[in-house]
């Protein structure tokens, strides 16, 4: 089985399941923060929506420099938030199929400047940049939820709002 063929799958479940999560933020709710160090709520849904394209770049690209790639705007709804993330999600996996194990294996590298954040093998930038990286801040982003007293959906298994899957 080629790397791709495992990575697919689990990139579509999770995908799915993220989805469902950013389905639940709230209008009206953006500039609420847990603590001030924290991003806002719209921020951090944004950000998770924008995780997927990370995907894309490192199978498209050989290396991306942060420096002078501007911060996005802060989509206002959570509609366009969740058509950010569709395409997004979509552009990923298309990028994605059909690489051979080869290309998968190829370097590719994160910058800021000078300053090299990361070096690794694409497939390791898929699991751990793309899909731990969303699945962090999915969770994340569950907490933001659940304090604002939204019904989690159910992700690996029932929640504590949705008995089963």
């Amino acid at each position: 089985m080629s790397l791709v063929d495992a990575l697919l799958p689990e990139f579509d479940h999770e995908m799915t399941v993220t989805r469902k999560v950013l389905e639940r933020v709230p209008d009206g709710q953006f500039d609420w923060k847990p603590h001030q160090k924290s991003m806002s709520l719209g921020q951090l849904a944004q950000h998770v929506a924008t995780i997927p394209t990370w995907g894309k770049v490192a199978m498209t690209q050989e290396a991306f420099d942060l420096a002078g790639n501007p911060q996005a705007a802060q989509l206002p709804t959570c509609t366009e938030i969740l058509s950010l993330f569709d395409r997004n999600v979509s552009d990923a996996r298309a990028a994605l199929v059909g690489r051979g194990d080869g290309e998968m294996m190829a370097q590719w590298t994160l910058k800021r400047g000078a300053h090299t954040l990361f070096s690794m093998p694409r497939a390791s930038v898929w699991r751990s940049f793309v899909m731990n990286h969303l699945i962090h801040h999915r969770a994340q982003l569950g907490v933001y939820l659940r304090l604002h007293d939204i019904p989690l959906p159910s992700v690996y298994g029932p929640s504590a709002d949705e008995g089963s899957l």
